[in-house]
């Protein structure tokens, strides 16, 4: 498998979608507390390193599972931010 087959096929996975929600909201609920960039930077690790190693792929080295992992994490956690910040903006 290639890294972009890779990269696309960790975009597109519901249960780390969902598990970078989960992630999000709770860091907005708790920013007071712990801040932005701590929790969601290991998070976002935390995600890409769960997801690879109790899912391994066929053919997929560890290594660049964790790595594509954290790139696709950092997408999908961007994107989310967006969605919050325009979401904020117009309420």
């Amino acid at each position: 498998m290639d890294y972009f087959s890779l990269l696309l096929s960790q975009l597109t996975d519901l249960f780390r979608v969902g598990l970078l929600a989960g992630l999000f909201f709770t860091m907005e609920r708790t920013r007071a507390q712990t801040g932005v960039l701590v929790p969601l930077v290991g998070g976002v690790v935390f995600v890409a390193v769960i997801i690879a190693t109790t899912s391994p792929r066929a053919g997929v080295e560890t290594g660049l599972a964790v790595a594509s992992g954290v790139v696709a994490n950092a997408i999908i956690v961007a994107v989310f931010w967006v969605i919050w910040s325009v979401f904020k903006k117009f309420k």
